[in-house]
């Protein structure tokens, strides 16, 4: 039977499943109930859903759950994180309790500044283009006063546009590279219309530009989009506290620990292969929060990376020090996030995760989310200097397991009471919990 189809996304929703069951599923009834029963019970939500993108069948569905007792310069919070992975919620709130006995977290958003680019070809004289662009430069401001005027009302807008020559890399390549304050709104959309009209008026005023020969005239727009590398839009987090505080179990001593975990971010910081796994961590707290804010986590990501390799080497982005018998443990993180537009004024979840959060602006946000990257952070690599790392999420998986293998509400007891103080593996738990079926 063929697999492809015309005219797919004209289909009724019950269209695209009946065609996607009898397609592919040897068991129709039981493929459509799979698929249905995520559906909600609220016809209104289930709408917004179904139009937040195209050829939906269902609805998708991550664990949202939340972090309290986080202290963030002085005000405590409770954090919502949407994410499926066991563990990083408790170690996060784990975290929390720690460093909200040690002072809390402090947080500083170092800069807001966001990026966009008009990519173009021009075959011709730079010094011509350097004095062509300082003579329209205005008129990119003032003919994107339509769009940027309520921006501006809230004290953003565009910061600055720069000529940028990047001829040695690529033949006639130049960029218009322009800078925006998108206050709390994440700004995609805003810094895209701002830049699509750059673009005209790049490419009209050449046309009328008495120095160009007409082949100057002609310059080739490519394409004109933001940027989700941020490197000038950062936010710090950090805590301290004394050394001597860095332990609450007795069996471990505190100058120990303290200086091994220096020696783990530390090798985190110089060796590539640790430092995807130690920033992966990282991210667990960050795109969980993400999520939960109706906000963008693959440019979050995307982001982030990069910024991680700005030295030419992929490296952590977190960094610790004792320094006068003091550990300090801090991150720096670009993230461009948004409080209002987009998802924000859609998703039920994301407002009451807006709510809880005491409606943050966008940079209260930026030090919420990179305190919880920090957080969990401390926690992945506290475990891995002290217990190791199986022990906490083997705990944490092990319903997962047992779920799995459909165990009884009976045998979960069981095995969760043998495994309290046994080594946890996916093959041991399953092994016991068949010789209880025996």
């Amino acid at each position: 039977m063929s697999q492809s189809i015309k005219g797919f996304s004209k289909l009724s929703k019950e269209e695209k499943i009946d065609w996607i069951t009898k397609t592919y599923f040897s068991n129709t009834s039981e493929a459509k109930q799979i698929v249905t029963q995520y559906w909600n019970s609220s016809e209104h939500i289930q709408k917004l859903h179904d139009e937040f993108i195209e050829n939906t069948l269902t609805n998708f569905y991550l664990p949202y759950g939340v972090a309290p007792n986080f202290e963030i310069n002085g005000k405590s919070y409770t954090i919502p994180m949407a994410i499926e992975e066991s563990s990083v919620v408790a170690a996060a709130s784990k975290a929390a309790k720690f460093w909200g006995e040690r002072g809390g977290f402090k947080a500083t958003v170092l800069n807001t500044e966001k990026i966009g680019q008009v990519h173009f070809l021009f075959n011709g004289d730079f010094e011509k283009l350097q004095s062509f662009f300082n003579q329209i430069k205005p008129k990119f401001f003032s003919e994107t006063e339509a769009f940027t005027k309520n921006m501006q009302k809230r004290g953003g807008g565009i910061l600055d546009i720069k000529l940028k020559d990047k001829t040695e890399a690529l033949p006639n390549y130049y960029q218009l590279h322009a800078t925006f304050n998108t206050k709390d709104s994440m700004g995609a959309n805003f810094i895209n219309t701002c830049l699509e009209q750059f673009a005209k008026t790049l490419e009209n005023k050449a046309q009328d530009y008495a120095e160009f020969t007409q082949t100057e005239k002609n310059i080739q727009v490519v394409m004109s989009i933001l940027s989700n590398y941020v490197p000038n839009c950062i936010v710090r987090a950090e805590v301290s506290c004394p050394v001597s505080q860095m332990s609450e179990d007795p069996s471990i001593d505190s100058k120990e620990f303290a200086e091994k975990f220096v020696n783990a971010v530390n090798i985190a910081e110089i060796e590539p292969y640790r430092a995807v796994t130690h920033n992966k961590g990282i991210m667990n707290g960050i795109d969980s929060v993400v999520l939960a804010t109706g906000n963008d986590f693959r440019a979050i990501e995307a982001g982030v990376h990069a910024y991680a390799s700005k030295s030419g080497q992929y490296s952590s982005l977190s960094h610790a020090k004792i320094e006068d018998d003091i550990f300090t443990f801090w991150i720096e993180v670009p993230l461009a996030l948004g409080t209002i537009g987009g998802l924000t004024s859609l998703h039920p979840l994301v407002k009451f995760s807006l709510e809880m959060l005491g409606n943050p602006s966008a940079e209260e946000l930026m030090k919420i989310v990179a305190v919880t990257g920090l957080a969990q952070n401390f926690a992945a690599v506290r475990s891995l200097t002290t217990t190791g790392i199986q022990q906490g999420h083997m705990k944490m998986h092990i319903n997962n397991i047992l779920n799995q293998h459909q165990a009884t509400k009976e045998e979960k007891i069981q095995v969760l009471d043998y495994f309290k103080n046994t080594t946890i593996s996916h093959s041991l738990v399953v092994d016991y919990l068949e010789s209880l079926r025996k």
